[in-house]
């Protein structure tokens, strides 16, 4: 007997505390067991997987609508989203739960289910980028941006354009929310959801433009040496900034402002410094719409972020005040509003051939306040010798280009209060090309004896020298134009 009892105890212990080994693929899945709420009581793993599997191709069937803005939506289809089951390996383990362990074990965790069941939640993987292409291609287009009020000046004051709002969907946010949406909380049915989107109501600032009252800088330069085609493009280009309005913070680019420099946007071909040469440009003279702005911005002491000097200096300001826009070197004129309160930009043009600006905002400097700046020429370069240019052109060809002097200067702000130096200090320094006088001579010529004289004209040297021989062959050919002519026309009477 006590033998008997000594077995019996040795395999109540083994049945007890010695684990039961069940493969995975030959047990059923306890009762209790969910995927992502869905009953999975008495399948294999194999049974598992395929439902699992059904419901992501079921999903792939359905359609979510995505309210896009105002009233507008979209259609994403669940196969455009390419889903896929990323942990397979939990249908493997959940057969394990409750079958694997000794028998304590084993009744311990059928216990636990029998009581809290298990749910595994199934994780899904998407193409970040059909959902992204999504969004942007028939999300966004319907996107509603806000145009900013307006302030208009007119002969008693002020009038406000009210602006209109913007209602938009942010590309990042909204594939964002559109990807925790189907990981988290899609059941794979159809459903509808309505993406975040941002309101921006242009109105909510206009009202501070009640406080645009004075006059924080104005400046004037003349155009009146300028050609027909210069003093356009100089109006034309007051005329793309005229109207401008800044909220407190918002920089402002002259580029950007009166851009492109095309026929159709109002510009004609005038001359315009290039590698030390005046050439016909596009827009040539927009730069003193620039530097005219540059100095009222200056008066008003608005922060300047950007300014160029010219290559070569230039007659409607003294040095260091002027203010270079040049497309293909980059160069750009820009300021920030730096005050509380919007600022309006008003330019004009009078008959005289003068260009101004006047700024408006609000005034918060003393009475008692003054603002100067004063140019300081540190250094100059006379010009050096004359400079011709043999060029294809035909003999008889001359252009002359006036001599350039070489500057290094700086512009001072001087801060009186009651009339007491409070401040000094250099805002800007400039250096500027010296260029000799320069001339382009034609050499193009089918007569020996000119080319000749003309080759031995442009070795002296000397412009003037040149231009006489050139000329002196212009009116040779001219002549002999002339002759040629009258010998046809009498031809022509004479048969």
């Amino acid at each position: 007997m006590k033998r008997i009892a000594i077995a019996l105890c040795a395999l109540v212990a083994v049945v007890l505390f010695f684990p039961l080994n069940v493969q995975a693929a030959d047990a059923t899945i306890r009762k209790g067991i969910t995927f992502d709420g869905v009953d999975a009581s008495g399948m294999t793993r194999q049974q598992a997987d395929e439902l699992i599997n059904n419901r992501i191709n079921e999903s792939k069937q359905s359609e979510i609508i995505v309210n896009c803005v105002e009233g507008k939506s979209a259609i994403l289809k669940g196969a455009d989203l390419k889903l896929t089951w990323k942990n397979t390996g939990i249908t493997s383990e959940a057969t394990l739960v409750g079958n694997r362990g000794n028998f304590i074990q084993r009744y311990k965790a059928r216990k636990d289910l029998a009581i809290n069941g298990k749910d595994y939640a199934i994780e899904y993987t998407i193409d970040d980028a059909a959902i992204r292409a999504f969004v942007e291609d028939q999300c966004m287009i319907y996107n509603n941006d806000s145009k900013q009020a307006v302030i208009e000046k007119t002969e008693d004051g002020f009038s406000v354009i009210p602006g209109e709002i913007g209602i938009n969907i942010d590309e990042e946010e909204a594939v964002n929310y559109i990807k925790n949406f189907v990981i988290n909380d899609w059941d794979g049915k159809s459903a509808e959801i309505d993406l975040p989107v941002q309101v921006d109501d242009p109105n909510e600032m206009a009202a501070d433009f009640s406080q645009i009252t004075d006059v924080l800088g104005e400046y004037e330069t003349s155009y009146k040496t300028s050609s027909a085609d210069r003093s356009a493009n100089v109006a034309n280009g007051c005329r793309l900034v005229n109207g401008t309005t800044l909220y407190p913070g918002q920089e402002f680019s002259m580029y950007d402002t009166i851009k492109p420099f095309t026929i159709e946007n109002g510009y004609r071909p005038a001359g315009s410094y290039m590698n030390g040469l005046v050439v016909d440009s596009i827009g040539g003279g927009i730069c003193q719409v620039s530097t005219t702005l540059y100095n009222a911005v200056l008066l008003a002491e608005l922060e300047v972020t950007e300014r160029n000097n010219h290559s070569m200096i230039v007659t409607y300001v003294k040095a260091s005040m002027d203010a270079a826009i040049a497309e293909s070197a980059g160069k750009d004129f820009k300021f920030v509003n730096n005050t509380e309160t919007p600022i309006y930009i008003e330019g004009y043009t009078t008959e005289d051939k003068k260009i101004g600006f006047r700024i408006y905002g609000k005034e918060t400097r003393p009475s008692n306040r003054t603002v100067e700046y004063k140019s300081e020429v540190l250094e100059t370069t006379p010009a050096g010798p004359e400079n011709i240019i043999a060029s294809s052109d035909p003999v008889g060809f001359v252009s002359v280009q006036s001599a350039h002097i070489g500057y290094k200067a700086q512009l001072r702000k001087i801060v009186k209060v009651d009339g007491e130096v409070e401040s000094d200090e250099i805002i800007n320094k400039s250096t500027y090309k010296m260029v000799p006088r320069t001339a382009v001579i034609g050499t193009a010529t089918s007569d020996p004896t000119a080319a000749a004289q003309i080759q031995e004209a442009i070795a002296t040297g000397s412009i003037d020298y040149a231009r006489s021989v050139a000329n002196a062959w212009k009116a040779l050919a001219n002549q002999a134009a002339a002759a040629m002519a009258a010998q046809a026309a009498e031809a022509n009477v004479n048969p």
